[in-house]
């Protein structure tokens, strides 16, 4: 059974005068990401993709690379649009990232609508996994709430609704099966491995 493993990318280095799309990992979420490819060794993966956003293409590149594979990257598989407000620093930021799942059919501050958000996310996926003609493991390097929007949808149900990851860095993944596009594995931190 081939499977989708998506990743969401772990620490990055923050730097509110970089646009936020040219943030790299950081050293510690470069070497989680190097750990996590030490459990992707014993699986048969044949093909990777990223988001475009250089935290992605970072966390891509290390799996391609060790795995002896390249990866390509898709714009849908990006970040929800945060164009309209650049850098929030938290607490503030986290407040309107809850405004954003739990009114997903308006505009928060200007930034995309988290059911549009959510619709290009899985088509992209299930696009990707329509064109992609390997046999093996599909790995997928993105966001966080790319992450939760795909889950939303998985799990069937509201937005808001669905599991998250738990790990304050990110760097978490689930399993999809690539036939019948269903959730096989919740979110687990990449250091925690994949379930039995």
């Amino acid at each position: 059974m081939a499977s989708l493993i998506f990743i969401t990318h772990p620490e990055v280095v923050i730097d509110p005068n970089q646009t936020i799309t040219e943030w790299p990992l950081n050293p510690v979420g470069h070497a989680r990401m190097e750990r996590f490819v030490d459990l992707l060794a014993d699986r048969n993966v044949t093909s990777v993709y990223a988001s475009t956003e250089r935290k992605a293409t970072d966390g891509a590149a290390i799996v391609a690379e060790r795995l002896g594979l390249s990866y390509a990257t898709h714009e849908d598989l990006g970040e929800n649009d945060r164009s309209s407000t650049g850098f929030i620093a938290p607490p503030e930021f986290w407040d309107v990232v809850r405004e954003f799942f739990g009114r997903p059919h308006e505009s928060i501050r200007g930034w995309e609508r988290a059911i549009d958000a959510q619709t290009r996310i899985v088509n992209a996926v299930s696009r990707l996994l329509r064109e992609d003609q390997t046999s093996g493991d599909t790995v997928v390097v993105s966001h966080g709430a790319v992450g939760c929007l795909l889950t939303a949808h998985l799990q069937q149900v509201e937005i808001g609704q669905e599991s998250r990851p738990q790990h304050p860095g990110g760097g978490c993944f689930i399993v999809i099966d690539r036939e019948t596009f269903t959730l096989t594995q919740d979110w687990r931190a990449i250091e925690d491995g994949f379930g039995d």
